[in-house]
């Protein structure tokens, strides 16, 4: 089962991220949160790992949308948006499927917004 869609990008880390986190806010994300996992297994576990980040994304028009429909879906958001070097130090943009994500709730009236998220992340992957 798929459930993300991603590209692979020809420059450094930082860039990848930083090009990452506009070309989400050109499409109407906020980035809520960024999470350096490779900061955060160095300092709890003291393990070396890949330069690796997560920027939960969220558009608020969207989210709102999507509550007022599936109250419970809050337990799904943000929508991840991971940043990852490669084993060959390729950098990797990868996106959540809010199609995928979404069809856990089984409620027909999150499609449309889940359709909306898609196009958006297309977007932004083929921004990149």
């Amino acid at each position: 089962m798929n459930y993300t869609t991603r590209t692979d990008v020809n420059e450094s880390f930082d860039d990848a991220v930083e090009r990452t986190v506009d070309a989400l806010e050109d499409e109407g994300f906020g980035v809520l949160c960024d999470i350096d996992v490779r900061a955060t297994f160095a300092e709890k576990l003291d393990e070396e790992f890949r330069q690796y980040r997560i920027l939960g994304a969220c558009n608020p028009g969207l989210a709102f949308e999507g509550l007022q429909a599936e109250p419970d879906l809050g337990a799904l958001l943000p929508c991840n948006v991971v940043v990852y070097e490669a084993d060959d130090r390729q950098v990797t943009v990868s996106a959540v499927d809010p199609s995928a994500l979404i069809g856990i709730t089984d409620n027909p009236d999150l499609d449309p917004i889940a359709a909306d998220v898609s196009t958006r992340f297309e977007r932004v992957l083929e921004s990149l």
